[in-house]
């Protein structure tokens, strides 16, 4: 649901066939690997991770996709040496775990030649909703953005991304806005995507005292959710997706 989003703002970056990018915070591969459809055989990504456990999925997506074009390195970015410059840097969901993100953007922007593009797709929480109220999903995006700030994450990236490109010395950023939207029956996609999240999470909000498993009740917390959205005939509006580009 997601990687359509962040495609149309790579297309609006100018991320097209032929280009050498570089993707930031990898993770388990699946931007770099949509980089890699946009981009060609004609074309090269560099995926860099700190996580080496990533990076081993990573590498074995792609051979999966014979996405021979598809380099995958271990450190921080903001810190390594290329022997070329790219075309365009991109990431989603990196900046907003930074300390400093216009800090590590000012160094990003190093690797990228005159001309060229940097692109990143970052989420903003306030904009997950529900209306008339479905209470659970409410709540569990109260509870995974109360996580994530105290985690010291940023929850409305997406909203700073302007100021943060500002800061970081380059231009003012092109930005563009989307999110999920369904009523009914129909945003039973959106449900079963933050009942996922909540799982991935839980560990993390029980440490944080935000929300227990027993609160949770993840074996029927999809069901639940659609169920109520079903009977309040509720409009479910997930987080803002927030792309911001710009040329050098």
């Amino acid at each position: 649901m997601v990687d359509p989003m962040t495609r149309h703002f790579f297309q609006a970056a100018g991320i097209v066939p032929g280009m050498r990018v570089l993707d930031v915070g990898s993770g388990a591969g699946h931007v770099a690997l949509l980089a890699a459809e946009m981009v060609g055989d004609r074309g090269e990504v560099v995926g860099v991770d700190r996580a080496p456990e990533a990076l081993v999925a990573a590498r074995a997506r792609a051979e999966s996709r014979s996405a021979r074009h598809v380099t995958f390195l271990e450190g921080d970015p903001a810190e390594m040496k290329f022997d070329r410059p790219f075309d365009a840097v991109i990431g989603r969901y990196v900046l907003m775990f930074q300390d400093d993100s216009s800090a590590m953007l000012r160094k990003l922007a190093a690797h990228v030649r005159p001309g060229g593009a940097i692109v990143f797709h970052e989420p903003d929480w306030d904009g997950a909703r529900s209306f008339p109220p479905a209470p659970t999903y409410d709540r569990c995006c109260g509870w995974i953005v109360e996580t994530l700030r105290v985690l010291g994450n940023e929850t409305r990236m997406g909203k700073k991304l302007h100021a943060t490109f500002v800061a970081a010395g380059l231009a003012a950023p092109t930005m563009g806005l989307e999110a999920f939207i369904g009523g009914g029956a129909k945003g039973a996609e959106g449900l079963t995507l933050i009942a996922d999240l909540v799982e991935t999470m839980l560990p993390a909000m029980e440490r944080a005292r935000v929300a227990t498993a027993a609160e949770a009740g993840l074996e029927t917390l999809a069901a639940r959710m659609i169920h109520e959205a079903v009977a309040n005939d509720s409009v479910i509006v997930g987080r803002y997706e927030i792309g911001a580009w710009c040329r050098l």
